[in-house]
């Protein structure tokens, strides 16, 4: 694929795998919640909760039906998420690759009126400001969380609300997502969107036909893989950078 440069009014970014890796926190959370709760599989919520409101997750795994007790469940498991990612030896929340250099190059240009980035994630305001605060990412000014929608992801409100508080179209911008419902919500939204392989695999992702696939945001990720007894290297490259009117994103992959 030949290197390919475009300019957007606007990127939204995703931020639990786009932005933050938080597998730490989210696996000590569940099996934080797996004591009060018996039966449930955490391996298997793993596999299948990425992306998704924390309300809705402890609906579908938890059973939970009362509102105010899933807000109550939701809070305390966004805390956990935070507690729980430095036990045991654990990393904590950290930037994943490519993140520093890109918020250093773009990290001042998301104050209004005219933010050229923005942040639309499924988790509350609270976690995902702790969650930003710990991977030393700056927090934008137009900042889509749980609360702000009544439909999370995979539907299109939060991109949409998303481009409408930066005041641009959709269209004209670049959702950056890891999760296949992310993808869809960005599509949906009618933006383009450019897909991450950082907690699904390339597979999955595929099935929810984002316009662009690299491993991650770095500048340079050096990627082997073995087909037909052949192994073949290849090099991806991701950069942001701010033009006049907007942003300019060019993907590159040998």
């Amino acid at each position: 694929m030949p290197t390919v440069k475009l300019q957007f009014d606007v990127i939204l970014f995703d931020m639990d795998g786009t932005l933050v890796d938080s597998t730490d926190g989210v696996v000590g959370a569940w099996e934080l919640f797996a004591e009060k709760y018996p039966g449930l599989d955490v391996t298997q919520v793993l596999s299948s909760s990425h992306g998704v409101r924390t309300v809705e997750n402890l609906r579908l795994h938890c059973g939970i039906t009362d509102p105010d007790e899933l807000e109550r469940e939701a809070s305390r498991f966004e805390d956990a998420i935070v507690a729980e990612s430095k036990k045991n030896g654990r990393h904590g929340i950290v930037a994943l690759p490519g993140v520093a250099e890109i918020m250093k190059e773009i990290g001042p240009y998301a104050k209004l009126p005219t933010p050229r980035w923005a942040i639309c994630t499924s988790a509350t305001k609270n976690y995902a400001s702790a969650a930003l605060k710990a991977a030393g990412i700056p927090v934008p000014e137009v900042f889509v969380v749980s609360e702000d929608v009544e439909k999370g992801k995979p539907e299109p409100d939060p991109y949409l609300l998303g481009a409408k508080r930066c005041g641009v179209d959709p269209a004209r911008c670049l959702v950056v997502e890891d999760a296949p419902a992310g993808v869809r919500s960005g599509r949906a939204a009618g933006c383009k969107t450019l897909a991450l392989i950082t907690s699904h695999t390339r597979e999955q992702v595929e099935e929810a036909k984002p316009d662009y696939i690299v491993p991650n945001l770095s500048r340079y990720v050096y990627q082997l893989s073995c087909t037909q007894k052949l192994l073949i290297f290849r090099r991806f490259r991701v950069t942001m950078k701010p033009v006049e009117n907007g942003i300019e994103v060019t993907i590159e992959t040998d």
